[in-house]
């Protein structure tokens, strides 16, 4: 009874336009074995679904690609002691002046950069990881990636280390992360925990569904996902996995029409691999990673 009887991984996007949302969010679902992708929501339509769903199946963990939070001295600047304090303050429209290229309301921030804006000076070299939160750093840069020049040294793979700041430019995340956190909130009001600021209750008598924090390159590992030989291929090589057997044809399909299906299906796959895990995932005592939040991976331990 400790298993979920349902997971979702999103693979979000920060689009304006509906019709790019509709196209670049997906879904990856599983259910009692049966795997599902499901694409053509906006975020608002996403979250009234995984709200429904979670009331069918409280006992459902979800994860968006996204991060769910900044670094700590960045909320402490706003003044905010918890990350759903921050979350409102997005909410209430700060996070579209952040995002704003011009704004004439008040000065732009400068330290979102984006095209046309160049990262500031106060993020490079070995300023760099004050950009990023420590889970970022943990789980993109490598202690060796820090010896002498970080950024060029951490383009490895092809996954180089993306900070919540970059709101423009290749693999971008702070305009989706952004986007997402009054989603986010919705989420946490309709019931759902939101670890690590909380413990899991998937075992609970009345259990309510968690969301945690995905990094879908963390599920994949090094694939071109924009190269449809290269999805083929990737999954080829996983027929003999058991978590893959069984997949519809259908499923494989989408996953080969879009590196966004691909994401969520193999993020959901791996999720599903670890599901024992969700159960037992406990809020930080950290005070850092209590505004920062922890991007989960799998066999991490619970905190």
């Amino acid at each position: 009874m400790e298993d979920p009887d349902r997971i979702v991984a999103v693979d979000w996007s920060g689009r304006v336009d509906a019709a790019g949302q509709r196209r670049h969010i997906w879904a990856g679902v599983w259910t009692a074995g049966k795997v599902t992708l499901e694409a053509g929501r906006t975020r608002e339509e996403l979250v009234a679904w995984l709200i429904e769903l979670a009331r069918q199946t409280p006992r459902m963990v979800v994860s968006l690609d996204c991060c769910f939070s900044f670094p700590a001295w960045f909320l402490a600047e706003h003044g905010c002691t918890t990350v759903f304090d921050f979350w409102k303050r997005v909410a209430e429209g700060q996070g579209e002046r952040w995002l704003a290229r011009e704004c004439e309301e008040v000065a732009r921030d400068v330290r979102f950069w984006g095209k046309p804006h160049k990262r500031p000076e106060e993020f490079c070299g070995d300023k760099l990881h004050r950009s990023m939160r420590f889970t970022d750093m943990d789980n993109k840069i490598t202690p060796r990636m820090l010896e002498g020049d970080p950024e060029r040294a951490a383009k490895v793979k092809g996954i180089t280390p993306k900070s919540p700041f970059q709101i423009g430019g290749s693999g971008s995340v702070g305009t989706g992360s952004l986007r997402a956190m009054p989603f986010l909130l919705q989420l946490h009001d309709a019931g759902f925990r939101v670890w690590p600021f909380e413990s899991s209750r998937l075992k609970a008598a009345r259990p309510q569904p968690l969301l945690v924090e995905m990094y879908t390159r963390l599920m994949t590992g090094a694939v071109k996902k924009s190269n449809p030989a290269a999805r083929k291929a990737y999954l080829a090589a996983r027929k003999t996995d058991a978590v893959y057997a069984g997949l519809s044809r259908a499923v494989v399909a989408k996953a080969l029409g879009s590196e966004d299906a691909l994401d969520a299906l193999v993020s959901v796959l791996e999720m599903v691999r670890w599901r024992e895990d969700f159960a037992a995932l406990r809020a930080t005592k950290d005070p850092m990673l209590r505004l920062e939040g922890i991007t989960w991976r799998p066999g991490l331990p619970s905190q």
